[in-house]
This record gives C-alpha cells, sequence and structure tokens, in this order.
C-alpha cells in the first residue's frame, strides 16, 4: 500500500467525481477554467509527438483539453474517479490509464516531456515527496504545472480569519459519512457559494467588486460548478495549504528552477522546469 496517500481522502474523491462527472459543464466554461489553470503552461515546448502525464486526473475534464495536442496522455489517479475519466475520455485514443498514487507512478526516471497536477498534492500526507516523485519522471528541460491550495498569503488578515472559521465546518463535514457529506456541501454551495457569487458579479459589472471579494472567482461560473467545488472543499478529509515561498522551496529541494506564479486566480497556480 502506497505510504503517501490519505485512503479516506482518496474514497471521498471517487465519490465526488462519480457524483459529478463534469457531463454538465459546457464546454465554454470548461475551456475559461482550463484556461485560468494553463494560463502558464509553456504550449511552445510541447507538440504532437510530447508524452505527459495528469496527476491526479479525477474525472478526467483537463485531460479532454490537452489530450489532442500531444501524442500519449497518461491519466493517472489512485480513486474510482479513474473509470470516470476513461467514460469522459473515450474518444481520445492517446490517453493511457493507470490506478496508481503519486509515490507509486508507473514511469520510467526522466521520460515525460511534461506533466501537471491541479488541486491534487495538498491532499497527500507528504506534498513535497509527491513533487520529488513527479520530478523524477520528468526528462530534464520539462516542464511542470502545479496548483497547490494557497495559504492566503497575499490576503487580509480579515480573509484568513474568515476561512479558519469556515474551516472549522470543513474539518467537522469531512468526516460525515458519505451521504450527509453530500448533502451538507450542497447546502452549503446553495446558501454560501451562489449568494456571495452572485453579488460579486453585480457588484463586478458596477465596476465596484473589492480586490478580496469572498468567492468571487465564481460569479461568472455555473452553479454545477459551485457545487462540485463545494463538495470538493468541505467533503475532503486532508487539505494542506501552502505560501508562495512554501512551494518555492518545495520546488527547488526537489530538482525544478524557472519557477513562474500566476498573478490571478487560481492561488498558487505555477510552472516549474526541471533541471
Amino acid at each position: 500500500m502506497s505510504a503517501n496517500l490519505d485512503q479516506a481522502t482518496v474514497s471521498g474523491f471517487g465519490d465526488e467525481w462519480s457524483r459529478f462527472d463534469q457531463s454538465a459543464l459546457n464546454d465554454a466554461e470548461r475551456q475559461r477554467i482550463f484556461d485560468d489553470y494553463f494560463g502558464l503552461f509553456p504550449w511552445d515546448h510541447i507538440g504532437a509527438q510530447s508524452v505527459g502525464a495528469d496527476v491526479g486526473c479525477g474525472s478526467g475534464r483537463w485531460a479532454l483539453l490537452v489530450a489532442p495536442r500531444v501524442r500519449t496522455l497518461h491519466c493517472v489517479d489512485p480513486s474510482l474517479a479513474l473509470d470516470v475519466a476513461r467514460r469522459n475520455l473515450a474518444a481520445c485514443p492517446n490517453v493511457e490509464f493507470h490506478r496508481a498514487s503519486v509515490d507509486s507512478l508507473p514511469f520510467a526516471d526522466e521520460s515525460l516531456d511534461f506533466a501537471y497536477s491541479l488541486g491534487v498534492l495538498h491532499h497527500v500526507p507528504d506534498t513535497s515527496a509527491a513533487i520529488a516523485s513527479v520530478g523524477r519522471a520528468l526528462k530534464p528541460g520539462a516542464p511542470l504545472l502545479l496548483y497547490l491550495y494557497y495559504a492566503f498569503d497575499n490576503r487580509p488578515v480579515w480573509f484568513r480569519a474568515l476561512w479558519r472559521t469556515s474551516d472549522l465546518f470543513r474539518r467537522a463535514i469531512a468526516r460525515f459519512p458519505m451521504p450527509l457529506r453530500f448533502v451538507s456541501s450542497q447546502a452549503i454551495a446553495g446558501v454560501v457559494y451562489w449568494p456571495l457569487a452572485r453579488i460579486a458579479r453585480l457588484l463586478d459589472r458596477a465596476g465596484a467588486l473589492p480586490t478580496s471579494f469572498p468567492l468571487a472567482a465564481y460569479r461568472d461560473l455555473s452553479f454545477y460548478t459551485m457545487r462540485t467545488d463545494a463538495l470538493d472543499r468541505f467533503g475532503t478529509r486532508l487539505e494542506q495549504r501552502f505560501t508562495r515561498t512554501q512551494i518555492t522551496q518545495m520546488l527547488e529541494a526537489t530538482g525544478f528552477r524557472d519557477i513562474r506564479f500566476s498573478s490571478r486566480v487560481p492561488f498558487w497556480c505555477c510552472v516549474a522546469t526541471r533541471i
């Protein structure tokens, strides 16, 4: 059994992506969210002969847009979400699927031209070791696109205090039985996410949206995405958060350089080059 894996968290993600298989996500919204994550990615270094990996692929929602650009895309996930990804990517013959954890990746050292891991490695016990594991599979000079939950290091004190309050609810809800966890997260999506997101949209259109307005990133997104992310946020047992400095230190310590961070949400999204 994998040492760098929390089984309760893995089981939760299998349930999440089975409930929200992204079939209700329209193409325009998928592309918009994809662009938010992949805005930093060096597509000019990746081509039709490239081989890469989606580490923690979940439902395969990003692989659906990456696969047509490359020769082979390996989708890796330890949870039942991999079965959802197989269905969603059935029309992509160049995608290979691997049920594996991040510390048992099925790749030879220095064999991949690129990798990305979005919203995954903060859910494993040892994030730094997970980054190192991905790094070993990358060729020298290959890029890694990485998204880790931020520690609100670019937000005011009141915002961090608000998060700490919400995290108390997360810690409790994440320990509920799965059905109750789902119902609780959906209630939060309805009474917290949706109202704040729509208020943010009105303020934005009026040119009066404050910089740190809670959940403003959802102002133009669907309720389906809010429901998905509410379950992701409040239904997950193991969650870690990192400052930009900590992420830089982990990447540098595990063999990466040329680290660049996105200046827009989601924070922190960055790209780094394997030495």
